[in-house]
């Protein structure tokens, strides 16, 4: 089964804890895999069984108190 990588630029994360918060809430949307946040380059990378639902990212994002800006 192959897997799919999509970065996005959220806006507003600043530290470790803007991290977790973020990863935790995007890893709990369907078909997400993996999350990997780094505050400092303002990017999400999630992989998903299939090409995530970017409306469910968004709502994960705002839910974790951040905003998605786009994909890269």
């Amino acid at each position: 089964m192959s897997t799919v990588t999509t970065t996005y630029k959220v806006t507003g994360m600043s530290c470790g804890h803007c991290e977790k918060a973020v990863a935790e809430e995007v890893g709990g949307v369907a078909g997400v895999t993996a999350v990997q946040a780094d505050a400092k380059s303002s990017l999400v990378t999630v992989t998903s069984a299939a090409e995530p639902d970017d409306t469910a990212i968004g709502v994960a994002v705002d839910e974790a108190g951040y905003e998605l800006v786009g994909r890269t």
